[in-house]
């Protein structure tokens, strides 16, 4: 008892030390390195290829994360990216696909093309997973890999969806008594939301070999108050800008800018 006694007079004392001597604090920026999640030491060139996309939205997921992910690449890898046109993925599939039908298949005649399961809208995940097969096409990469100098090959699928969701949802709203206090309390109020899912899948592919890499899975949403009018490309570049961090640093390390607070 009259050892812990002593530890607590001192700490007291210490503190009040401080204090006398006006004691201050004062932040420290640090940076964490993160290192990426590929080596991508044998490559010199990036290609983003192009995606399967589908969703049922008003924009081209498409052509817009080819564009988004080449303009971060340049002013965040040290690779040289390829400026190509971004491919029609999910077409180049169903031809693909047709091309390995049997040769005795039948033909549509709207159409002209031999019959395939692949969905043409591609409304949702279990029909997006449908088209996986054309990631397992080591040939057809190879064969695009040698066409731009052998660079790693960016590709993948995406899906973009708009979502209605309903339930209560807790905000903080200000109340004032009788003597014209203000407080701040939470209630639960039920709502009609709408907004948007994105779920990319970025694959990447050796162009030398053809083969997958690496490959990761995102998902991420919003949802707005229904007087909100939020265009569709708005909340497209709201989600991805989420995703964007880790998406670079499976290419190249990055680093997280954060303080530490010390005494003096």
């Amino acid at each position: 008892m009259t050892g812990r006694l002593g530890i607590l007079i001192s700490t007291a004392v210490l503190a009040l030390g401080l204090t006398a001597c006006g004691a201050s604090s004062f932040d420290i920026p640090i940076q964490t390195p993160i290192r990426a999640k590929l080596d991508v030491a044998g490559f010199q060139r990036v290609l983003v290829a192009g995606f399967v996309s589908g969703g049922g939205s008003d924009i081209d997921p498409n052509e817009e994360t080819v564009r988004l992910l080449r303009s971060q690449l340049r002013l965040k890898s040290k690779l040289k990216v390829v400026e190509a046109d971004a491919l029609p993925l999910a077409a180049i599939t169903r031809q693909q696909t047709a091309a390995a039908a049997p040769a005795g298949a039948s033909k549509d005649v709207k159409t002209s093309e031999a019959p395939t399961s692949l969905p043409v809208k591609i409304k949702n995940a279990q029909e997006l997973a449908q088209y996986d097969r054309v990631f397992a096409n080591t040939s057809y990469w190879k064969q695009l890999g040698e066409e731009y100098q052998d660079p790693l090959i960016v590709t993948g699928t995406i899906l973009f969806t708009p979502q209605n969701q309903s339930g209560f949802v807790q905000r903080e709203q200000e109340v004032y008594n009788s003597l014209g206090e203000r407080s701040v309390v939470p209630i639960r109020t039920f709502m009609e939301r709408k907004g948007f899912v994105l779920r990319p899948k970025f694959i990447f592919i050796d162009g030398r070999t053809g083969a997958t890499l690496y490959s990761e899975t995102f998902r991420e949403e919003v949802l707005y108050d229904t007087g909100q009018d939020t265009p569709a490309l708005s909340s497209y570049f709201e989600l991805m800008d989420r995703i964007m961090p880790s998406f670079l640093n499976t290419l190249s390390s990055q680093k997280i800018r954060g303080t530490r607070v010390l005494l003096k």
